[in-house]
């Protein structure tokens, strides 16, 4: 096995080494396919969590140009990864999406197309960084204001 890999696709996915490795064995050395399956992985382990409860908060405030401004809820379980860094730059990706796409609620947000990835929904992020960090992660609430 390639250490070279295990180490890209941990850097990739934030996947542990382990994992990494596994998923390398079960693709037979196919970066590609060991990065599908840490994906798959991760979605189910996010699955799992959707229904746990989200006990602790964010606040997070946007203003676009001085004209168009953000103010968005996000949950998590703990303050402990509502404190973290990928938390954090989750919070800030989905207010500059709703700024730039004006959803009408959560659930049209979660649909829409991720502007820095359009590959990926808003929905689809979300999953990843709960799989990263572990703790269901849910957007509460919006508002938006435009001038």
């Amino acid at each position: 096995m390639d250490s070279k890999l295990v180490v890209k696709l941990r850097e990739m996915t934030s996947a542990g080494v382990m994992e990494c490795k596994k998923a390398l064995e079960k693709a037979g050395g196919d970066f590609d396919k060991a990065l599908e399956f840490i994906r798959e992985a991760g979605v189910l382990r996010a699955e799992s969590k959707k229904d746990r409860k989200t006990g602790a908060g964010l606040l997070y405030s946007y203003i676009h140009n001085g004209r168009v401004g953000v103010l968005l809820e996000a949950r998590a379980e703990t303050d402990f990864v509502v404190r973290s860094e990928p938390f954090k730059e989750l919070v800030h990706n989905i207010a500059m999406q709703i700024a730039a796409m004006s959803p009408a609620d959560a659930e049209e947000l979660l649909k829409q197309p991720f502007i820095r990835d359009e590959s990926k929904t808003i929905g689809d992020v979300i999953k990843g960084v709960t799989a990263k960090v572990g703790e269901n992660i849910k957007i509460e609430k919006f508002c938006r204001y435009e001038l």
